[in-house]
Formats: structure tokens, sequence, C-alpha cells
């Protein structure tokens, strides 16, 4: 845990802020029950094999990967989760009117059900609430596509044009959506503190945000349970456990 110094100046330089960004990465969502992909304990780090199922090319080509993906995403742990402390002390500063934008990696909308406003969070890697087809681009709840796994389809496909349907979340091998980029960018040079989350600041274009808040003349304040690509940019670093570190600076 960060000690009390760090912590108390964090908190302060939050008060004094006026645009707070934050960019927030898998390790937000873990204490509400969503392992991260290459942690320890990732998804990826325990089953390798679940890699190829977010890998684009052996979607569209192969039947049995799509039948597994779908299987997966009915047991995905987002639909019992639940917002954890560090997501609501990041809707809080929303609250007293100071967050500018949240620009996050996750996809599990944690961060709306928390609180935000949907017009405050950029997703740049999509969610898993919503399906998308491949080859029309109709997006939907995903809970309709589920609702038809569990009736006993085992991939189903676009109701208006029979393509091959997913998650509208960023696989491998998919390009991400420049305008979103563009505007996640925007944001961070409009920064005055930039509060990276959960997050290894290894997976560019998105760790790039906080280059372009640092250009600026934002602070930078860094908030991992373990280092980041980035630690030496950072005007401080808290190291601990995000989901009493976050209330303890956002206050």
């Amino acid at each position: 845990m960060a000690s009390a110094e760090p912590v108390d100046t964090v908190r302060d330089w939050i008060r004094e802020s006026r645009r707070v960004v934050a960019l927030t990465g898998a390790g937000i969502s873990t204490d509400s029950g969503i392992p991260d992909f290459r942690g320890p304990q990732g998804v990826w780090t325990r089953n390798p094999a679940a890699e190829k199922l977010a890998t684009l090319q052996h979607y569209l080509a192969d039947p049995d990967v799509r039948r597994r993906a779908w299987q997966a995403r009915l047991e995905h742990p987002a639909w019992l989760a639940e917002p954890n402390r560090g997501h609501r002390a990041l809707a809080a500063i929303e609250r007293r009117g100071v967050l500018h934008a949240l620009i996050t990696q996750n996809v599990d909308e944690l961060h709306q059900r928390a609180g935000h406003a949907v017009e405050k969070v950029i997703e740049v890697h999509g969610t898993v609430r919503r399906v998308m087809c491949c080859q029309c681009g109709r997006r939907a709840p995903m809970a309709e596509a589920l609702a038809r796994v569990r009736a006993g389809e085992d991939d189903p496909r676009c109701p208006v044009c029979g393509g091959i349907q997913k998650s509208d979340t960023i696989s491998f091998g998919q390009a991400l959506v420049p305008e979103v980029i563009a505007r996640a960018m925007r944001v961070a040079s409009e920064a005055d503190l930039l509060l990276a989350v959960g997050t290894t600041l290894q997976v560019y274009p998105v760790a790039g945000a906080v280059e372009v808040a640092q250009r600026a003349g934002a602070r930078i304040v860094i908030v991992n349970a373990e280092p980041t690509a980035m630690d030496t940019l950072a005007d401080a670093v808290l190291r601990g456990p995000i989901g009493e570190l976050l209330p303890a600076i956002c206050d």
C-alpha cells in the first residue's frame, strides 16, 4: 500500500483539477470478479487456447471456434459482476463536475453501471454487452443473441443478412475504430490531470494517451498493483490495491 503522503498529495491534485481524464484497464475490474488476460490468474495464462477465440481470423474461418466462443459468452463473468469501490470512486469525481472523460480498455460497462454518463466513457475496445454482424455491421444487445444460443443455436447468424456475428469488442486482427482513438487522444490533450488505473500501459495506441497528456502539461498519476511501462513519466505512482487507493485519492 502506498504511504499516506503520496496519497494525500494526489488527493489534493485531484481537488485542484478542473479536467481530470481517467484511463482504465483490466486491473480496476478484477475486484468485481472479472479476471484480466495476462496476469498470474489471467484468462489466457490459465488457458492459452482461449486466446484463439479472440482472434478474428480463426473466429471467421472456423465454425468450431465460433461455437466455443458463444458458449464462453454465456458464462462471461460480466453478467454477474457489479461495480466495485474503484469504479464508484471514479464516478464520484464525475459527480463533482471535474471528470473531463474516462477512456477505458475494458468491455464490461461497469463504469456506466457505477454511474458515469454514457457520453463521458470512451470504450476503445468496445463492449461485450453488444453483438455485431461482421458482414452488414448491424449491432444489437448481446442478450438477444445469447437467448438464441440458450434455445439451441450454436452459431446465431445475423437476422438481417445471415452474416457471422460476434461480440462488439475489438478482436486480435481487427482494426481499432479511428474516430474512437482520435477522441481518446483529444481528451487526453485537454486534461490537466491524467489518472491511469489498472493498466500496464503497454498496449498502443491507447497507452499513448499518457504521453499526449504529459506533452500538453498535465500531471500524470498511475495507480496499479504492479509496475507499468510508464512509471518513469508519472508525477506520482501509487502501488497497491486499486479498491483501496482510488477511494483514498478520490475522497
